[in-house]
């Protein structure tokens, strides 16, 4: 039987797997060690859990366990990577590459980078999918460039920049590259070796793990990398981030990887079998409706839609027994349209009617041919009122209307 209300904003937050949390139980109890107390069992055993952890993670993006530095979550491992890179480089260069569909977390730390005059960035643009052109890193690049950061994929649209290939030239030009890969572990291949990625920022709770928990791949080879480290302390995690550790996050966290690990592959089919059905049941039932990123290099579970002549907030509001998102879970605050979506080249007005759907692992095709029909008569219901959309539909362009203000 159909449970309500169905989430599908996977791209936000997932719900904890039972098997994650089975794994962690035991350390909010008797296995409560502190992992830096070195001189009794219970240390022992955390340290062991915390060293059980790292292998999981490791292999999960084909690094090696000591690569995997502990953070609060994806937020403080790209502001440990970006500030923590400019400032141990800062007699190399202090110039870095970005894109603008950039989560805010990446954004706002180049900003405040630039604003305290440490840092000169460049904003690289992207096509109408949401992509971003490796010529126009490659151009972007000086003689000052200390770090490149793009992002795997697209927390809002879902687009996969080709990641590959800018870490072919990072690696050819001798910059590093950090790679906010929040999204995509667990969901796609990820491998730093292949991809040529020197940091990567991770979260546990994007792939069915625990909240406040996030980690940091740092090179150790080929280059090694350093950073300076945001937070002092004890000296924990190779001296990078000092802070008792969150054993019990942590082996959620190393628990998530494992299972995504070994279920990425069938779940990615099942995902993307999902996402085409909920796509073609909309398109079949509404007119205008465009989507937003790129048609096939894109999350197994993401499908972003605008709905021409609905607000989408309006829209939001009228499926509450839906749980979707009008924009990332970071900006959702505001009412300004998606900067994402907007750098599509989309008009404010269609960017207004953007939703984010994110279909997960305990989504069903019940609940998906639910959402389609909700979707399908909440739209018509807006459209029905909508004067701009009947005017459409006789001919009318809107574009050569001359609105009279009052």
């Amino acid at each position: 039987m159909l449970k309500l209300p169905i989430y599908m904003d996977n791209h936000a937050t997932t719900p904890t797997d039972p098997r994650v949390l089975e794994a962690m139980l035991p350390y909010f109890t008797e296995k409560f060690g502190n992992a830096a107390s070195r001189n009794h069992s219970f240390g022992w055993e955390a340290e062991e859990a915390v060293d059980r952890a790292r292998q999981q993670i490791a292999a999960l993006i084909n690094a090696k366990p000591k690569e995997i530095i502990f953070t609060s979550g994806a937020t403080e491992s790209d502001n440990l990577s970006i500030k923590g890179i400019v400032e141990f480089y800062k007699d190399k260069g202090n110039h870095v590459i970005t894109c603008v569909t950039e989560h805010k977390a990446v954004l706002d730390s180049c900003r405040a980078l630039e604003r305290a005059g440490k840092a000169v960035v460049t904003y690289l643009p992207v096509d109408k999918y949401g992509m971003v052109d490796p010529d126009d890193v490659r151009k972007a690049i000086t003689d000052k460039t200390v770090l490149i950061t793009i992002m795997y994929a697209n927390n809002e649209i879902g687009t996969i920049h080709p990641v590959r290939e800018i870490g072919r030239i990072a690696k050819e030009k001798g910059v590093i590259f950090h790679c906010d890969a929040v999204q995509a572990a667990g969901k796609v291949p990820l491998d730093v070796e292949r991809d040529g990625i020197d940091l990567a920022s991770l979260s546990a709770h994007k792939l069915y793990g625990p909240k406040g928990i996030g980690a940091l791949y740092v090179r150790s080879k080929g280059p090694r990398v350093r950073l300076t480290a945001q937070m002092d302390g004890g000296g924990h995690e190779r001296g990078m981030r000092s802070g008792t550790l969150n054993v019990t996050g942590i082996v959620g966290f190393g628990k998530a990887c494992e299972v995504a690990q070994g279920e990425m592959v069938e779940e990615a089919r099942r995902l993307t079998d999902l996402r085409n059905r909920l796509q073609a049941g909309i398109f079949e039932r509404l007119d205008e409706v465009s989507l937003n990123g790129h048609p096939t290099e894109r999350l197994p579970g993401n499908l972003n839609l605008s709905f021409a002549y609905v607000e989408g907030e309006s829209l939001l509001m009228g499926i509450s027994d839906v749980a979707v998102s009008s924009g990332s879970a970071c900006t959702s605050a505001t009412l300004e349209p998606s900067y994402v979506i907007r750098a599509l080249g989309v008009s404010d007005e269609l960017a207004h009617s953007s939703i984010r759907f994110g279909l997960g692992r305990f989504n069903t095709a019940e609940e998906v041919d639910f959402v389609t029909d909700r979707i399908a008569r909440e739209v018509t219901r807006l459209r029905d009122m909508s004067p701009l959309y009947e005017m459409a539909k006789e001919g009318i362009d809107l574009k050569s209307v001359a609105w009279k203000a009052d």
